[in-house]
């Protein structure tokens, strides 16, 4: 079993926009090597020379501080509607924009590109036959993102499974039926870019915001997990400090077990986490990453120390 700890570039977001703000802050404050690089760092609507220079800067740099962009994956500011929205010209555009971003993964030596499978309007979702034609829709769209992202020399892609119905994969269930949906036809598979925040709160399930359970259940489908620390309120990307941990639910401890009796081969967990911009979150940004960096590296090399004590390698 090989976990890695990665981080996801969302903590850069006007920040540390330079890859030479934000790959030093990887390497030599988090001393991390590996990214999910976000589009809001780098948006396909930029103009092609805009995106060669920094397609060009960050491999360089990256090479230079020996840290690889794994995935890319939207973010913040671009978790907007994509391929479900309700209108088909703007569909059209996000689909392209999408595909531009599977071009910029490609350059910047990813294996998989992913987002949210995509947001639906309020009144789509609530009428039945409009969602059921979004959510074909959507996969169609998907099918030809797979086609392209094999031709630029991608893996897979992933979608994200989110905690509401109009975003769709708030649930085990509804996440295994886009899933089965997205394989006919489909170029690269789809993979999952798991959460351990995210799930229907208002679900009848409990196992639906437990994030054993997601892990248990799509083990063979899962291409990375974003961490973050988990409390009741869902409020936030929590990092993993003290004060957090006391009351949040991740424990890399049991999350890494669960990992391992679920028999996952290979997978990277990816530290997503963002603050506000007010007082005091604003100030804590790295020393808050680097706490969490830490308390996930402890749980790391524990497990791998525990792996070396057990006949056959496995972990207890």
């Amino acid at each position: 079993m090989n976990i890695s700890l990665g981080i996801n570039t969302g903590f850069a977001i006007n920040r540390f926009p330079r890859p030479e703000d934000w790959i030093p802050v990887v390497s030599q404050e988090l001393g991390l090597d590996t990214v999910q690089f976000t589009a809001d760092l780098l948006n396909p609507f930029l103009p092609d020379s805009l995106i060669e220079r920094d397609v060009a800067r960050i491999r360089e740099l990256c090479g230079r501080s020996g840290i690889r962009v794994e995935t890319a994956f939207t973010s913040a500011f671009t978790r907007v509607n994509h391929v479900l929205h309700p209108d088909l010209e703007m569909r059209r555009v996000w689909l392209g924009w999408l595909k531009r971003f599977i071009d910029i993964s490609a350059a910047l030596g990813a294996s998989g590109m992913g987002s949210h499978f995509g947001i639906m309007s309020v009144h789509d979702n609530a009428e039945p036959e409009l969602r059921e034609e979004r959510i074909a829709g959507g996969v169609a769209a998907w099918r030809e993102l797979s086609e392209h992202a094999a031709s630029r020399g991608l893996d897979y892609v992933m979608f994200e499974p989110m905690s509401i119905p109009r975003e769709v994969g708030e649930t085990i269930t509804a996440t295994r039926g886009i899933l089965d949906r997205c394989t006919e036809g489909f170029a690269v598979p789809m993979r999952l870019c798991l959460d351990v925040d995210h799930g229907d709160l208002e679900s009848s399930e409990p196992r639906d915001t437990d994030p054993h359970a997601w892990i248990r259940a799509f083990a063979g489908e899962i291409a990375c997990i974003h961490v973050k620390q988990s409390v009741r309120d869902k409020g936030g990307h929590y990092p993993f400090t003290r004060e957090f941990n006391e009351q949040g639910k991740i424990v890399p401890e049991e999350i890494i077990g669960t990992m391992a009796s679920a028999g996952i081969e290979d997978c990277t967990l990816l530290l997503e986490i963002s603050h506000r911009e007010r007082w005091p979150a604003e100030y804590r940004v790295l020393h808050d990453l680097k706490a969490s960096v830490a308390y996930w590296k402890r749980a790391l090399e524990a497990a791998a120390a525990r792996k070396q004590d057990v006949p056959g390698g496995g972990f207890v």
